[in-house]
């Protein structure tokens, strides 16, 4: 129980069956304490088939919410919302052989329709270029078309043989992906780093997440892309996920399904492209890294509940505890905030504080009779327990600043996390012994041959994550620290979900 100011009548039951308490560790169990944290928290569970999960109503909420935020940006920035076929003809997805290859292994098949075997074989989309570039192609004609910005919010099916960590690998998994065409590279490329901005600005501002940017390396694209950037966050075991992805694809893609346009001379040019996406991989890495062995730490702007009022009475102040706390109930409701006012009888208050401490409720309001007798309120905060009594006038006011204060701490935690976990290393020899020992992110010289990942790979399955964006920035060691050669950029090797 997070609570330390409890006068004498306050009796916290705890519970005796341990029903909603975490009984593994996150530092020393990660893995199990995030597959029991999933479950007891009400945010997913297995499916009866191996590699996929049921999102449960919570889970689904934070996803609509991180959803909302991040549409209304693309839509401030010109973006239109479609929607496209799952099921792509096995012809369109050979006309770009990139993507053919890079997904082939991953790619489920649709043979039969009812007892009718197809003429052709149908993938269920392991991503869209493949569907959606075809009808960008017909929309297009003239310079005046251009630039065209669609995205579809939809679930994708790569069929992968690793083992199901919900949110952060499935063989289904919900995302969105963005797909545009511009007139020329400069305005492709820039439409790209937008979209990594928007990224990068969805963990800072929303999920209380610090990020680092950068490009993935030559070997490590998106199949048929000229640049893939990306977006990395590191979780507390010391592992980096891929947290979203911006590609500028060229003309690769405009030459594969003849995404042409007339320009102002009356002459044909090929379009430039770009795709981008972030799927739910982005609710994993947030539950891994705010919560705790209490269970669910959400930050305010995500959380479905942002503030629990726990009313706490004896049968002589019954009516005037209830009285009073539903009245702060409508004043936070009507300023905005998504509040719940837990009025049960049959739950004690100890039973309850767990229970919200386990959904991640960021802010608990205690109100017994002391409270009504002196015009105040006890605040509690969930990432810490720390508890503030404050006046009743201004409740609306005072909560949003304590929300904001959450918000503030859970983001200089991760980020305290992420400053300590970057480290250099000037050989093969530091770069493992240095990530073995530690985790994190490793910066070193690399000479840009893709042979020099694999004796970090092969020894202790760290890869290069991503080097800087800008291709002409001097790399941080004159030395490739595998092979010894010229180095030709700096390269971040982590361990990744």
């Amino acid at each position: 129980v997070a609570s330390t100011r409890l006068p004498d009548h306050r009796i916290l039951e705890t519970m005796s069956d341990q029903e909603l308490g975490i009984t593994t560790s996150k530092e020393h169990e990660t893995g199990e304490w995030y597959a029991e944290l999933v479950q007891k928290a009400g945010l997913a569970d297995y499916a009866p088939m191996g590699g996929f999960i049921v999102t449960r109503p919570r889970g689904y909420a934070i996803w609509e919410r991180l959803q909302n935020h991040l549409d209304s940006w693309f839509k401030d920035t010109g973006v239109q919302n479609a929607y496209f076929p799952m099921f792509i003809p096995e012809s369109y997805l050979e006309k770009e052989k990139d993507v053919v290859e890079g997904f082939d292994p991953e790619v489920a098949w649709v043979t039969h329709g009812g007892y009718d075997e197809l003429e052709e074989r149908l993938a269920v989309r392991p991503t869209s270029e493949s569907i959606i570039t075809p009808f960008i192609a017909q929309w297009v004609r003239s310079h005046r078309d251009l630039p065209m910005r669609v995205n579809q919010w939809c679930s994708v099916v790569r069929w992968e043989a690793t083992e199901t960590k919900p949110f952060f690998r499935t063989k289904e998994f919900l995302w969105q992906e963005g797909h545009t065409a511009h007139h020329d590279e400069a305005d492709a490329y820039e439409e790209t780093m937008t979209r990594l901005g928007q990224y990068e600005r969805l963990y800072e501002d929303v999920l209380a997440m610090p990020a680092l940017t950068g490009r993935k390396p030559d070997h490590d694209k998106f199949p048929g892309a000229d640049t893939t950037t990306t977006v990395e966050t590191l979780m507390p075991d010391g592992k980096s996920v891929q947290a979203a992805t911006s590609h500028y694809l060229g003309t690769s893609f405009a030459e594969a399904y003849d995404v042409t346009y007339v320009d102002e001379d009356e002459d044909e040019q090929l379009a430039h492209t770009t795709s981008w996406g972030l799927s739910w991989r982005a609710l994993g890495a947030l539950f891994m890294t705010h919560s705790d062995d209490q269970g669910l730490v959400l930050p305010p702007t995500l959380a479905p509940t942002q503030v629990v009022i726990v009313p706490i009475w004896d049968e002589d102040s019954k009516d005037e505890v209830l009285e009073y706390a539903a009245d702060v109930a409508v004043d936070l409701e009507d300023a905005g905030v998504r509040v719940e006012l837990d009025d049960r009888d049959n739950r004690n208050p100890g039973f309850k504080y767990n229970e919200h401490e386990l959904n991640g409720v960021p802010l608990r309001i205690e109100i017994g009779s002391y409270e009504v007798e002196d015009e105040e309120l006890t605040l509690v905060h969930r990432p810490d327990g720390e508890e503030a009594t404050v006046d009743r006038e201004g409740i609306s006011e005072t909560v949003e600043e304590h929300l904001d204060t959450i918000y503030a701490k859970l983001y200089a935690e991760a980020e305290q996390t992420l400053e300590g976990e970057i480290r250099e290393a000037e050989s093969r020899e530091e770069i493992l012994g240095t990530i073995g020992q530690h985790g994190g992110y490793v910066k070193c010289g690399w000479c840009g041959d893709e042979d020099c990942e694999e004796p970090i790979k092969d020894a202790i399955a760290a890869e290069i994550v991503m080097v800087p964006l800008e291709e002409d920035e001097a790399p941080i060691h004159d030395e490739c620290a595998i092979c010894g050669e010229a180095a030709e950029e700096t390269a971040y090797f982590a361990k990744t979900y």
